[in-house]
């Protein structure tokens, strides 16, 4: 499996570093994993919601309603 970095991944979702820095700290970030202190990436893992967002809030409520 290929891996990208925190920076990789910034450049190509168009977000900071350390939003995806938490992203992984959270494991919103299926298949990433920590070596030492780099997280590593998945290449062909997806963006994941904002939560902060009106898209993301609505996906929020909208698994909340189905649970």
């Amino acid at each position: 499996m290929e891996y990208m970095t925190l920076k990789e991944a910034g450049e190509k979702w168009g977000i900071s570093a350390r939003q995806i820095n938490y992203y992984c700290s959270a494991g919103r970030i299926p298949g990433a994993v920590k070596m030492a202190t780099l997280w590593l990436i998945p290449k062909d893992a997806k963006k994941p919601i904002d939560g902060r967002t009106k898209q993301g809030k609505e996906h929020k409520n909208a698994k909340n309603i189905i649970c």
